[in-house]
């Protein structure tokens, strides 16, 4: 018998409407190399079609997986789409996969092995996505421990295989310096990540071989990063800018941080642009429509997103850690302006 309403669809709701066995059609649904693809195809169509979802919990006890993905994200990544953009990259993989995705938030100035130690404890998931990458990061080191599949938005250097995709903010502190060089100036400023990050490291790498390479004078704004909030970043922004010595390029890590730090400016009188130029990463295509301006380098989250994704999947088949890292590049926008 079908299920009636309000009734979960189940094995035997699919075997009734189709006329296969019970066993047939979980083998379908298990790609099983025994079953027609006709078979298969037909199967999975009423599947979709009734709603049906596995039981998680006899999977759990059938095979002892969940089944379950977990994304630990900090809370402060929701700034700008970035959460939702990851999530739809990393759904766009799972989709055709029996695996599902757990968003498992947490403030990262509180302890970050929180969540990965109830996640491996309670067994909730197969495996682990984890972004804000220390380069000596003990999460790293304890799902390695504990042989846990995961994947990293980020790099370590730890000196352990892992994992992970991550963007060149390296190349694009670098091209950004580059950018302001060839507008013409020359005090440039970095808004960077905190110096607990390994992002922080890379940016700063690729802003300091700029400045060398371009012939070019840091102007140091060390009081404040990209986890200022964003009030505090403005108040600073017009304060510098109303003072004398004051740069006259700034390259920014964050799409959050130019918006207020542009507020701020504008709050001072500073013409973008003009008086000063700006180059800002950015995760979705946003700031030219603020402020045209604003040179601008795009970060592809979603592309991150199914990249950590395929290569989570990959670790849980038992594919080895070092083929599975991977590093996208700055590109830059359609809609940013001519140096």
């Amino acid at each position: 018998m079908p299920a009636t309403t309000g009734e979960r669809p189940t094995l035997k709701t699919i075997a009734y409407m189709t006329g296969l066995g019970i066993t047939t059609v979980s083998r379908a649904l298990k790609d099983a190399p025994d079953i027609g693809a006709e078979t298969k195809e037909r199967v999975r169509l009423i599947a979709r079609q009734i709603g049906y979802q596995p039981n998680r919990a006899g999977v759990r006890l059938r095979t002892g997986k969940t089944n379950v993905i977990a994304l630990v994200l900090s809370v402060d990544e929701e700034l700008m789409g970035f959460t939702s953009q990851m999530v739809f990259g990393i759904t766009e993989v799972l989709s055709t996969t029996q695996y599902h995705l757990v968003v498992t938030p947490h403030i990262h100035a509180k302890d970050s092995m929180v969540p990965i130690r109830y996640i491996l404890e309670t067994g909730s998931a197969d495996g682990v996505i984890i972004s804000k990458i220390e380069p000596n990061d003990p999460r790293v080191r304890f799902m390695t421990e504990r042989n846990m599949p995961f994947v990293t938005h980020g790099r370590s250097d730890m000196g352990i295989e892992h994992a992970f995709h991550d963007f060149d903010n390296e190349a694009y502190a670098y091209e950004a310096v580059e950018r302001l060089a060839q507008c013409g100036r020359k005090r440039i400023a970095v808004i960077v990540p905190p110096s607990r990050f390994s992002f922080h490291d890379h940016a700063r790498k690729g802003f300091n071989r700029g400045i060398r390479d371009f012939g070019l004078t840091e102007f140091p704004i060390d009081i404040i990063t990209i986890e200022t909030p964003l009030e505090k970043i403005r108040d600073f922004g017009q304060r510098l800018m109303q003072s004398d010595d004051r740069p006259d390029g700034i390259v920014s890590i964050s799409g959050s941080s130019t918006i207020a730090l542009v507020a701020g400016l504008e709050a001072a009188g500073v013409r973008i642009g003009e008086d000063i130029d700006i180059v800002s990463k950015q995760s979705a295509e946003f700031l030219n429509w603020i402020k045209p301006q604003i040179h601008t380098v795009n970060e592809d989250i979603k592309l991150a997103g199914r990249e950590l994704a395929r290569a989570l999947l990959a670790r849980i088949n038992g594919e080895p850690p070092e083929t599975l890292q991977s590093v996208s590049g700055p590109v830059w926008s359609s809609m940013t302006p001519k140096p």
